[in-house]
């Protein structure tokens, strides 16, 4: 039950998140435009193109993490191959920028970041490696169970008895 509300929770933050990141990425490409600001010669608009642009790639890789971390905490599985990349580099991101937010911004900053992060790393540990959900049906040891049990029922069909093979096919 914890682990669904964690996973429900982060979900949530990082909806948020790409919401914040994506308004101020996009005041600072207005502010570029208005200002005309440049970086050794840049073009404004490239500038403010660029802010633009990293703004939307980074709302949709938040929100697309904060998707996965919903549809974890709903279904109560482990996310898949790709949502588990796609969560690992959202947590290194995150402990990149509290790294540098304590320079930045400031310990209030780098305290939010370590919170998402460290609602991101439960979730992953808590639910467990490989993508597949945790209990008795997980896994190779449960598929070689299903195996073990079908070829059992065959010798009992066939009238063997379990363990002893059956007659040499003749050569």
């Amino acid at each position: 039950m914890v682990r669904r509300v964690a996973a429900a929770v982060a979900g949530l933050v990082l909806i948020a998140e790409a919401f914040g990141v994506f308004m101020l990425l996009m005041t600072v490409g207005i502010v570029v435009e208005n200002q005309s600001m440049s970086l050794d010669g840049l073009d404004p608009a490239l500038m403010s193109d660029g802010a633009f642009g990293f703004g939307v790639f980074s709302a949709v890789f938040l929100a697309g993490c904060g998707l996965v971390l919903l549809l974890v905490g709903g279904r109560d599985r482990a996310p898949a191959r790709l949502g588990r990349v796609l969560l690992v580099i959202a947590a290194v991101v995150h402990g990149v920028l509290g790294a540098l937010a304590v320079g930045l911004v400031g310990w209030e900053a780098f305290a939010v970041l370590m919170a998402v992060l460290a609602l991101i790393v439960y979730t992953l540990v808590a639910y467990g490696p490989g993508g597949r959900p945790d209990g008795p049906e997980s896994g190779q040891a449960a598929r070689e169970e299903r195996g073990r049990e079908r070829e059992e029922g065959q010798e009992l069909a066939q009238g063997l008895p379990q363990g002893e093979a059956g007659p040499k096919p003749a050569a």
